[in-house]
Formats: C-alpha cells, structure tokens, sequence
C-alpha cells in the first residue's frame, strides 16, 4: 500500500509538543493526588478499570497489555501487585492450560470506586475547564486518527 505523507510541520511539531507537555503535567497531577489521598498508582486504577469494563469474563494478560499499553514485564509487575494486594485473581483459562484470566475482585472494585473521585477532581480542574463541551468533543474527534493508528 503506497500511501501519501503529509509533511511533518511546525504546526505537527507544536501540536506534538503541547500535547505531550499537557498529558505529562495532568498524569503527574493525578499521580501526585492520588498519593496525597494514600491510594496506589495510576496504573493500578487503568487496571482495575480496564477489568471492570471485561466484567464477567476477565482479561488475559496480553489483552491487558494491549489495552494500556504497557510493556509485558511490567503488566506481569503490576499484576502480581495487585494481585497480592487482593483488588484481582488469577484464574486458569479453560481454552489454554497455561494461559490465565485475571478478574477484578470486590475489592478491586471498592478502590477503583474510591481512586476515581481523586483523578476526576484533578481532570476537571486541569483539563476540562480549560475546554467547553464542543472543543472536547473536537479534539477528541481530532485525535482519534492518530489513536487508531497501529490498533487495525
């Protein structure tokens, strides 16, 4: 397939920028709250949730790390932590002897609960108020040619 480029710009390279700039000062905001509230990491959270919206079936652990993209010695990392601290289990999977099936647990679903009042407050106080409802929904429409890349 021989498709056309469009030039890398200023304007590309700008864009580029402040998104990075934004999405790493909101994260560390989050991170930084969530610490103050005594909850675990961001990480754990996009775990729990991601699990939660697999309800009842669970995830195995290479979907887990498709879906939040982090690299497979880390998700393994994050797993095991959560696990030991009881918010998932580990389940065989009946279609692959070896594979497993991680599940959200009560608990998991208490502190997902519990984590999201802490990363709501922070986005919609450095992020969404500084966007109405329709230059949301036009970034987001904007970004999701960029999002869908490498997903097909």
């Amino acid at each position: 397939m021989n498709e056309k480029r469009s030039p890398l710009t200023e304007a590309h390279i700008s864009a580029w920028a402040r998104l990075v700039r934004v999405t790493g000062r909101v994260m560390r905001d989050v991170e930084q709250a969530l610490k103050e509230a005594g909850l675990p990491q961001l990480s754990w959270y996009d775990l729990l949730l991601e699990l939660r919206r697999a309800e009842p079936d669970g995830l195995r652990p290479f979907q887990l790390q498709s879906a939040m993209l982090i690299p497979q010695y880390n998700m393994s990392r994050l797993i095991d932590r959560v696990a030991r601290a009881g918010y998932v289990e580990r389940q065989s999977c009946d279609a692959d002897g070896r594979g497993q099936i991680v599940r959200i647990t009560d608990e998991g679903k208490a502190l997902q609960r519990k984590m999201w009042p802490v990363y709501r407050s922070v986005l919609e106080r450095e992020f969404a108020s500084t966007l109405d409802e329709d230059e949301a929904a036009r970034l987001a429409g904007l970004l999701q040619k960029s999002a869908a890349i490498g997903r097909t």
